[in-house]
């Protein structure tokens, strides 16, 4: 089963490792560790570099025995050196309040708290050795976490690998935060820290601004590696746009693949308002400057305003802890920090 869902995950992940790897960006999503300034949005609120604990550190319970996503069930007997394989994973355990357990990171996990640990995962470039050598007790794993002999190899060392389903939208922040909760055996953390997060995603909901819906499209951009693309109705990123009270100008002009690759028709077609872009991809073309000479950019309605939305790689899509965060940037952005359009 998850051999299949990693071929069809295939062209886009090796797309964006490919990417990560020519640009050097380590870190959420593609940020440099502990480098960069987290703050690099064009305009609107930033999401905080740092993640905030529960106000009580839970003890796990443990041994305790639950579902993996890849369907098997994982058996869980200590949880004192935990190996997180990617940015969304670590930041829900740190949040949890368990993130001196934590003794290795992925690239992408550049908050404060977890920006000097050891990287052993870089663009689904999982190294079995590296995980190995510090004598995990547990590993997080997404379903979209690879290559797939080196998780293999893990589990075959004796060490549980428990799978959550790779997140897709903002239905996702709930099930991902208790499947790794049940897993540390801190469920009732799990509850509260889901309760938390749903309560501050729904407060910035209430405040969008209502009216004429602009059209947003997502834009996943390397120049470096020449990667430009558009999303499309499984990109990950309609969840967001629609609760900032836009359309998902990539879906709604009928691209249904996650990603397509970038052109002024496509662009036309799609007629955004404004541009969805993670902030190392703007610097990786040069900023609004370099992404307007994109072919197609500059004739759509964003292109002509300079409309673009910004938000720091490793939060944008995680649907975590942090999203209520993420979300208020894009609205700020959006709509300008009065809610005016």
């Amino acid at each position: 089963m998850r051999r299949l869902r990693n071929r069809l995950a295939g062209a886009l992940l090796s797309v964006l490792a490919l990417s990560l790897t020519a640009t050097g960006c380590g870190g959420s999503s593609e940020a440099a560790p502990g480098g960069g300034d987290p703050t690099s949005s064009p305009a609107g609120a930033s999401v905080a570099n740092r993640v905030e604990p529960l106000a009580r550190k839970p003890e796990p319970r443990l041994p305790v025995t639950v579902p993996s996503a890849d369907g098997e069930r994982v058996t869980v007997r200590a949880a004192e050196r935990i190996v997180p394989l990617s940015g969304s994973l670590s930041e829900i355990v740190f949040t949890l309040g368990l993130g001196d357990r934590v003794v290795a990171r992925d690239v992408t996990a550049t908050f404060e708290q977890a920006a000097k640990l050891p990287v052993v995962t870089r663009g689904h470039d999982v190294s079995a050795e590296s995980v190995l050598s510090l004598r995990p007790d547990l590993v997080l794993a997404e379903t979209t976490s690879g290559p797939e002999e080196a998780v293999d190899q893990i589990r075959a060392a004796g060490v549980p690998v428990l799978f959550v389903e790779a997140a897709k939208g903002l239905d996702d922040v709930g099930p991902r935060i208790g499947a790794v909760a049940d897993a540390l055996g801190v469920p009732s953390a799990g509850k509260e820290l889901t309760r938390r997060s749903e309560q501050r995603i729904e407060a910035v909901r209430g405040d969008v601004p209502h009216g004429e819906e602009p059209r947003v499209a997502f834009l996943y951009l390397r120049g470096s590696a020449s990667v430009y693309l558009i999303g499309g109705k499984d990109s990950g990123a309609g969840s967001l746009i629609e609760a900032a009270g836009a359309v998902d100008a990539g879906a709604a002009s009928g691209l249904d693949k996650d990603f397509t690759a970038i052109t002024s028709e496509a662009l036309v077609k799609a007629a955004p308002d404004a541009i969805l872009v993670m902030s190392k991809g703007l610097e990786s073309v040069g900023g609004v400057d370099g992404l307007v000479k994109i072919p197609g950019v500059a004739q759509t309605p964003a292109g002509m305003d300079r409309r673009i939305v910004s938000v720091e790689d490793g939060v944008l899509l995680n649907y975590g802890p942090r999203t209520d965060q993420v979300l208020k940037s894009v609205v700020a952005q959006l709509y300008g920090e009065d809610g005016a359009k």
